[in-house]
């Protein structure tokens, strides 16, 4: 049963179900539970992947991990992102709130009322935040939210950020802001890999914790709501501690390849 389910298909479905199963077996969907609970084979369940195209990937991964693990003395280091088109989605009608035996309710439409993009710069070693709030994302934008960090750093630090690709982060003006703050160094991600920054976790919990079952009736409302979690966060922030080093990624990744290879497509 546990080869069927890994080497074959079945008819009129992309995948197997206990029902389907028990029926080309003659078992019980009971038995066939347990039997994949055993061996951890989950045929409902998908996930997606993108592998990397930079061509110094390695290099890349390797810079930022040796930060995360072992970062520089007399420096700071930030994982710094936007989350951008923050929406201000109001419901059409209250929300019904949680009863016994009765879950909270909501209805399926909402109303859209504008957006808000959030900046955000996570210190690795303290777990703090430091955030800025705009109506546009621009290099501008990013400019200014990098002289934000520069006055909340104390002068005595470098600064390692860890940033994406997006391109308002390599502008002109960026460029030229970089001459002009020598003590700033930049490490980007490799391309499709967004996973390496940690302030991508922090955004994740900030949506899911909080944003995702708003309300909120206005982009003043959003942004009051979020600046509240934010200082909520900052009053007992929690750092994310990164375990696997370089070595153990690309021999992981190294090993994934290979089945792809030797998948026969």
């Amino acid at each position: 049963m546990v080869v069927k389910t890994l080497e074959q298909q079945p008819s009129g479905a992309t995948h197997w179900s206990t029902r389907s199963m028990a029926c080309a077996t003659g078992m019980s969907q009971s038995a066939i539970s347990r039997i994949w609970r055993a061996f951890g084979l989950k045929p409902h369940q998908t996930e997606s992947f993108r592998l990397s195209p930079d061509p110094q990937f390695i290099d890349k991964v390797r810079d930022i991990v040796g930060l995360y693990l072992n970062p520089p003395d007399a420096a700071v280091v930030l994982c710094v992102d936007e989350k951008s088109q923050l929406q201000a989605l109001d419901r059409s009608a209250p929300i019904l709130p949680l009863m016994p035996g009765v879950p909270e309710r909501r209805t399926h439409d909402y109303i859209r009322n504008a957006t808000t993009n959030l900046y955000a710069a996570l210190d690795v070693a303290s777990g703090k935040v430091i955030t800025d709030m705009s109506a546009r994302h621009r290099g501008e934008e990013f400019r200014r939210f990098l002289n934000l960090i520069d006055g909340s750093v104390p002068e005595r630090l470098d600064v390692h950020v860890v940033l994406d690709n997006s391109c308002t982060h390599k502008t002109p003006s960026i460029q030229r802001w970089l001459l002009r703050h020598p003590r700033f160094t930049l490490h980007f991600t490799p391309t499709y890999s967004s996973w390496l920054n940690l302030v991508e976790r922090w955004f994740a919990e900030l949506t899911e914790k909080w944003i995702k079952r708003g309300a909120h009736r206005s982009v003043r409302d959003l942004v009051a709501s979020i600046r509240t979690w934010i200082a909520n966060w900052n009053e007992h922030p929690t750092p994310y501690v990164w375990h696997k080093t370089a070595d153990e990624i690309l021999t992981s990744l190294a090993g994934y390849c290979q089945r792809i290879s030797d998948s026969g497509d």
